[in-house]
Order: structure tokens, then sequence, then C-alpha cells
């Protein structure tokens, strides 16, 4: 009899690899979810999540499709999760400690003898900021929200392993999660004003006379216009200039600012605008002359100009299509979506909206490759179960590790790849196979020591798949093979 153990590595890494042909496979009969939901709307649900749970098809089944679709789009504010989860958020140091005492405090231990004590403190926050960060994906009832904080998070990426950012990365994140169905002109001010992104590209060393390039030209080529997108490197510069000035500060103490200069000056938590740092003079990005003398108004109307400009437009509107339609994604669609995004001033869920409706966005369902936290956090909402939620993500974290894609993890600035080409290799198979093993026999949380998966919420199983399962020798096997299968590879 054939078990997970028997497959092997190897073997599983085989029938892992073909994932790629597999787009069609046949219908098999299948047992009763909670409500039944038709196959379009499993895959649509599966595409705009994590993945689909018992509890989200539930509620997109009762709220039919168009309002299931808008409820996506346009979530409350608030957050329902719960109770042993927002239990276990409320519960972590960076929800009980403010910002600024918990910078305060962590830099009283840099400062100190123990250095073993600071860098445990720091992994301390990182990981809670992750855990917080996984709980929401797991769990919110606002799915999309929660993805596309990632994808944001992902597309402005600062990586933790710089400096001191893993203490920073948690609040950056949760500066951007309110604008991520937003208007993108308030998600870049989110990301290009924030301590962790003027930290990440050096922004703070940023000064009259002593001009550094880096975040000016990342704003350009990876966060606004896009490489192609017509700008020069004596823009870069002149952006730069028009950036000096805005950096960070972790004390609680004001610099000494020249009295004329004193009105310019501005501190929002960390981050902070100080004058006598700043090019006071007239400059010129992308043709338009920009007055001196304003400051942090200049920073502001720069970060407008660009979130307006057509080539955003378009390498936004090109990226949200590679990450929710396909690797190469039709021009014509990028090019309806970046009318779209121009004519709303940049409303992302609106932008959405129109991608949803397009049929080259129906087409591609159960064709996009999942990258290893699509996987992963599908995986387990497969089996998850909101009147026993897991709540311990530590398991998680361990297996986004193991297959290199952790959060806040990837080192430069343009975040992770979204194509399917960057993790389908064997290598990456093989680490899956070995990753569904150990999510298999996950206790699911209080009162259900294993997870049950509910096969019913995946795409129809191939019969080469059927085959492969007759043969499994435990339920953990059966649910182990399931999380490798070729079909559960795809969204």
């Amino acid at each position: 009899m054939t078990t997970v153990s028997g497959l092997g590595a190897a073997g599983a890494a085989v029938w892992l690899t073909g994932c790629s042909s597999v787009r069609r496979p046949t219908a098999v009969g299948r047992r009763v979810p909670h409500r039944v939901i038709d196959s379009t709307d499993l895959a649509l649900l599966d595409r705009l999540t994590w993945g689909a749970s018992p509890a989200s098809v539930d509620d997109w089944v009762q709220r039919g499709r168009r309002d299931a679709v808008q409820a996506l789009l346009h979530p409350p504010r608030d957050t329902a999760l719960p109770v042993p989860v927002q239990a276990a958020i409320d519960a972590m140091s960076i929800t009980q400690t403010p910002l600024p005492a918990l910078v305060a405090d962590l830099e009283q231990r840099r400062r100190g003898d123990d250095r073993q004590d600071y860098q445990q403190r720091l992994a301390t926050v990182a990981r809670e900021s992750a855990s917080r960060s996984l709980l929401l994906a797991l769990h919110s009832p606002h799915g999309l929200r929660e993805q596309m904080g990632w994808f944001w998070f992902n597309h402005f990426n600062v990586g933790q392993s710089k400096a001191n950012l893993r203490m920073l990365v948690g609040d950056y994140e949760r500066a951007l999660r309110p604008h991520a169905l937003g208007r993108f002109g308030d998600l870049l001010v989110a990301s290009a004003t924030h301590a962790a992104m003027l930290r990440y590209l050096d922004n703070e060393q940023n000064a009259a006379g002593r001009i550094n390039e880096n975040h000016a030209r990342e704003l350009m080529e990876l966060h606004t216009l896009g490489v192609d997108g017509g700008y020069s490197q004596r823009d870069v510069q002149e952006l730069a200039r028009v950036l000096t000035g805005l950096g960070v500060n972790l004390t609680d103490t004001a610099p000494k600012v020249a009295p004329k200069l004193q009105p310019l000056y501005r501190r929002d938590g960390l981050t902070e605008f100080h004058p006598g740092r700043h090019d006071l003079g007239d400059k010129t990005v992308l043709g338009q002359l920009v007055k001196g003398g304003r400051g942090w108004d200049e920073i502001l109307e720069q970060l407008g100009t660009l979130a307006r400009h057509p080539s955003t437009a378009l390498h936004i509107c090109r990226k949200l299509a590679v990450f929710l339609v396909a690797d190469e994604p039709p021009p014509a669609l990028v090019e309806r979506l970046s009318q779209r995004f121009l004519a709303t001033d940049g409303d992302i869920a609106l932008t959405l909206e129109a991608l949803i409706a397009a049929p080259e966005f129906t087409a591609s369902l159960g064709r996009k490759f999942k990258d290893p936290v699509h996987y992963v956090l599908s995986a387990l909402r497969l089996a998850s179960d909101s009147a026993a939620p897991m709540v311990d993500m530590a398991p998680v974290l361990n297996a986004l590790n193991r297959l290199g894609e952790p959060l806040y993890g990837r080192q430069t600035p343009d975040g992770y790849p979204l194509d399917e080409s960057a993790w389908n290799g064997s290598g990456q198979m093989t680490a899956r196979f070995e990753v569904a093993r150990t999510l298999s026999r996950l206790p699911a949380g209080p009162g259900r020591p294993t997870a049950a998966p509910d096969d019913t919420l995946i795409r129809p199983l191939s019969e080469r798949t059927r085959g492969v399962f007759a043969k499994a020798g435990t339920p953990q096997d059966r649910h182990a093979l399931l999380l490798s299968c070729p079909e559960f590879m795809l969204r």
C-alpha cells in the first residue's frame, strides 16, 4: 500500500512538478459541505482571498456572488476575529506597548552591556509582528484586504535584517493595511514617510549637500513609475533633493532648528522632517518646477504627482494583474485597468473591481501557481474551524522559512517574485511535500487535536490524483497527499 512516507520526497517531487499541466481535471464525487458552492464561486473565493475555508464558503453562499465580491472589495474598518485569536493578539507586547515606548526600551537595551538580551528582544518583536499578520490572514473575514495588505508590503518591501528594522516592520505593515483597498496616493505616502522605509532605503542620511539617492531611485523604479517609466538620472537626483531632511528620530527629544525654519519642522511618531537638513532651493522633477522652501509640502506634492502619473498606473496595474491574473497578463487588460486607475484617482478597490469583471480574469481562475505564502495559508484555511481556531503560528513561520518566503525576509527592495518560475523548481516541490506532511499533523486548536481538511473546498481532482489518494494508509497520509497534489498548487 502506498503511503506518504512510501511515496518518498523524490517521488513526490516528480508528482508535484506535473502541476503546471493540470488545468481542467475531471470532477469527482465529494462529500457535501455545510453549504453548496458553485465551482466558479469557489474559484473566485480561492483567488480573492488566502484560500477557501468552511466559514468563508458559508458567508459567500449566504451573500451571493455579487454581494460577496463587494463585501471583499469594501470591508468595514474593524476586523471581527474569533475570541481566542483576538486574545492571542491582545497578549502580544507589540499590542500592549505603544511603539515609542517599545522603541525606547529596545534602544536602552541596545546601549546596555547585554547584547544577547537586545537581540532576543528584537527577535521577539519580529516574531510577534509576523504572527499577528498570519493570524489575520488565517482568521479575518476580510480576506481580500489581508491578501492585498501582503501584496502592498511586498511591493513597498522592507527587509527586516537591516539594522534594527525588526522593531519597525510590524508597525510599517499596520500603517499600510488600512490603505490596502483605498487610494494608491495615500498608500504611497504611508510607505514613503514611514520610519521603516526611511531607514531601509537610507533617507535618514539624505541631507542638503550630502545627497543619498537610494530612496528616490526606488520610489521611481519600483514603487511608482517603473524602470521604463520615462524618468532620468537627473529626475532621481532632483527627487532626492526634495526628500532631504526626511528621516527618523527614535528619541523623545526634538533637534535644534533655526528660528526662521522652525515653522517647517514636523514630527509624526518616529518620522521627522528636519528643515535644517533640507535643500531649500527650487527643483525640477519630470520637467515640472518644484518651488523650494516649503519642506514637507514639497514631499507630499511630489508623492502625489508620482501617484497620478500614467506610467505609475501602467506599472501598478501590471503588477496587480500578475498577482491576480497571470504571470504575463494581456497588455489590453493592463491598459484598461490603468485607465480605470487614472479615472478613479488611484482607487484600488475600483481598479480591482474592473479586474474581477474582466473576462481575462475569469479565464485565469484555477491557473495561477501558488507562491509559498499562498500555499501554506490556503492549506491551513482548508482545515480551519472558527470554533477552534489555530493560534500558535510557530509551525506556520517554520513552514514559510522552509519554503523560502518568510514574512519580512526579502532583503532586496524589489520584494518576492510573483511568477511561477520562481517557485516551481524541484527543490521547492520536494520542500512542499515535507511541509505538507508537517501541516497534516498539526493540532488545529482547542478541542481539535488534529486538523481535518475539507477536500470539497478545492478544485476537482484528476483521476490520477484520486488513484493516489485511494492508496493512502491513514487519514494523516491522505491529508498530506491532498496538500501535495497538483491541483492544490493552483489557485
